[in-house]
């Protein structure tokens, strides 16, 4: 009860005032301590933001000092870590962040891109010149940073690259012969590199980055670029210019290479940039691809298209045209016949070859797509020619009849290169024709009988003749059901079946022989001449690729199996393999002990280098109704 009236009298109020005065000193120390704190405040975010400046311009120092460091890393799940120590909802770089409201946007923009350049270019195996490279072409463009715009100017970046290499080799004075005839080479090459790489641009615009049948397309493209560089190089003789023109290509192969490994790791790279920005669209709405009239992706150029459409080949196999040399045809030459054809064309273009042997050096242009040479058996309808090295021409120009334009079939036709093993370098058939397809024809020459220069190609039921490197380039080609015949070459020689030319390990190339037989000729078991070894391949380029498989080796293969192409080139770096190979020359105990000799791989790793698999074909196969096997015999 007291309590109750506790507040009444005079000691009631001074206790009141006292109270009063007590409350008073505390809401003025209150109001003084948020005071200092707001103080603080301002203070400390006015370092903090000094501090992030200077943070992210040492940042930028610091991976330009140490790119090894970004370099060893080639796993997404690395590329993930690191882009995570920056993501967009910690750094006010972010276009995400609402601070970069109050910045330029052009700033903003450099810094995301940069962090995406860093990322990205840790998957590739020349990081310096990706990251300068795309650097530099971002401080002129800073629009976007996703992974496709990425890899569009990785692409682009290759063209100035190359064509500045280009240029040199075509100032280049001389009065020998042989240079002059490899800087024309060179320039016709340039043209060739230059039409890849707009496919390749226009592939990744088209939405091709990131999904794997129009990912292998682009690498595709891609490898032949570096194939076109290595050409140029070959063409002049080994002396300083030679040693000038190499040189002059190196940054054009090293940003080849990085944006093949930046194809190559698309899916990962996108599915590291999908949670990086809130903003972002969903990746499947992103990369959809925009598809034309007929159900293709839009970046498939015409003369592809109407290859994936098989032009009503298949059932309909009426020559537009007939060549026959004694004149019974329209045309009495191939040349005469092909220079004759509608430039404009929806269908196929079959030219029959009667019986008959051409002399006439041929040339499919790129311009000729979808065009069909049908002739009367590989006996009977025969292209031949007989250029060669030795008479002062360049191998590239040696041969006989050459196939660059895309979809290119021949049926039953020969091609010949009569030069003779004296003669050295001497090509029958230069294929540069991508998704092409010879069935039943047959190749003979001595040395560098066929040249698969670049581009997926197909062989079946071919015979192929000669003797040293006769199967040589850097195609994606795979050889089935098909019969290398070794030759006898000059007694001092040995017999290489293969060469191939991978000059790179990101590269889609390599050569794949399934189901053939390796047979040698009358000539080659002569016991009353020296003895002649043969092997089945050495590698040409530091990375060269090759799998035997499911063929027939004979005893007069040599143990070995391989030879060097010089000292210890490419022994580390060159795959081979081989994979349920029969006959006496099979058994691999005695083969080689390089350490890119695989040896016998397992049914797996065979299974990834079938038609199917490696040249990921039926689509372009299929129409054309060619014997075909997809997959593995055994």
């Amino acid at each position: 009860m007291s309590s109750a009236f506790g507040d009444f009298g005079p000691l009631t109020e001074r206790r009141k005032a006292e109270k009063a005065r007590q409350q008073k000193r505390r809401i003025m120390i209150a109001v003084g301590t948020v005071t200092i704190v707001a103080v603080l405040i301002v203070i400390g975010a006015a370092a903090i933001a000094y501090t992030s400046k200077s943070s992210s311009e040492g940042g930028h120092k610091s991976s330009k000092a140490s790119p090894s460091k970004a370099k060893s890393s080639h796993s997404p799940t690395s590329s993930d870590s690191e882009s995570s120590d920056s993501s967009p909802s910690s750094d006010s770089s972010s276009p995400s962040s609402s601070d970069d409201s109050k910045a330029p946007a052009a700033g903003g923009d450099l810094k995301a891109v940069s962090k995406s350049i860093k990322v990205m270019c840790s998957q590739t195996d020349y990081t310096d010149a990706c990251e300068k490279s795309l650097g530099k072409a971002a401080a002129k463009n800073a629009s976007a940073a996703s992974p496709k715009d990425i890899v569009r100017t990785a692409v682009e970046v290759i063209g100035d690259a190359i064509g500045e290499a280009f240029g040199r080799a075509d100032l280049i004075l001389s009065n020998d012969p042989r240079v002059k005839a490899a800087v024309d080479d060179c320039k016709e090459i340039f043209g060739d590199a230059k039409d890849d790489l707009n496919r390749t641009v226009h592939g990744v615009d088209g939405g091709g980055f990131g999904k794997e049948d129009a990912s292998y397309q682009l690498q595709i493209w891609l490898s032949a670029v570096i194939a076109h560089m290595e050409t140029c190089i070959d063409g002049f003789p080994d002396d300083e210019f030679k040693a000038k023109v190499k040189d002059s290509f190196t940054s054009g192969k090293e940003l080849t290479s990085n944006a093949l490994a930046l194809i190559e790791k698309g899916s990962s790279l996108l599915s590291v940039f999908k949670g990086s920005s809130s903003k972002r669209r969903l990746l499947g709405e992103e990369e959809q691809p925009a598809l034309d009239k007929d159900g293709f992706p839009v970046w498939v150029p015409e003369a592809e298209r109407r290859v994936l459409k098989g032009g009503g080949f298949k059932n309909t196999l009426t020559p537009n045209v007939v060549v026959a040399k004694d004149g019974s045809g329209k045309f009495k030459t191939i040349g005469e016949a092909l220079s004759a054809m509608p430039k404009v064309r929806k269908e196929r273009y079959v030219i029959q070859v009667k019986e008959g042997v051409y002399e006439e050096y041929v040339t499919v242009t790129r311009a000729m797509a979808n065009v069909t040479l049908l002739g009367e058996g590989s006996k009977k309808s025969i292209v031949t020619g007989k250029k060669s090295f030795a008479d002062g021409v360049t191998t590239f120009k040696t041969a006989t009849f050459t196939a660059q334009g895309d979809g290119f079939m021949a049926i039953g036709m020969g091609f010949q290169n009569t030069a003779g093993p004296e003669k050295h370098q001497a090509v029958a058939l230069l294929v540069q024709s991508d998704k092409s397809i010879f069935l039943n024809c047959r190749m003979d020459a001595f040395q560098d009988t066929l040249y698969a220069h670049s581009k997926a190609q197909f062989y079946r039921n071919c015979v192929i003749s000669g003797t040293v490197d006769f199967i040589f380039g850097d195609a994606a080609a795979v050889f089935q059901n098909c019969i290398l015949v070794l030759r006898r070459p000059l007694d001092n020689q040995q017999n290489i079946a293969t060469a191939q030319g991978r000059a790179d390990a990101r590269e889609a190339t390599g050569f794949v022989f399934q189901k053939c037989e390796f047979q040698a000729e009358t000539a080659l078991r002569d016991a009353a001449k020296p003895p002649i070894r043969n092997y089945l391949g050495r590698p040409w380029r530091e990375c060269s690729r090759i799998l035997i498989m499911e063929s027939e080796i004979p005893d007069f293969i040599d143990k070995a199996g391989y030879m060097p192409w010089q000292g210890d080139f490419g022994l580390k770096t060159l795959w081979y393999a081989e994979y349920a190979n029969t006959g006496p020359g099979a058994n691999t105990a005695g083969r080689v002990t390089w350490p890119g000799y695989k040896k016998v791989i397992s049914k797996t790793d065979a299974a990834k280098f079938s038609v199917e698999n490696f040249l990921h074909a039926q689509p372009w196969i299929d129409p054309t109704g060619t014997p075909v096997k997809y997959d593995l015999f055994t």
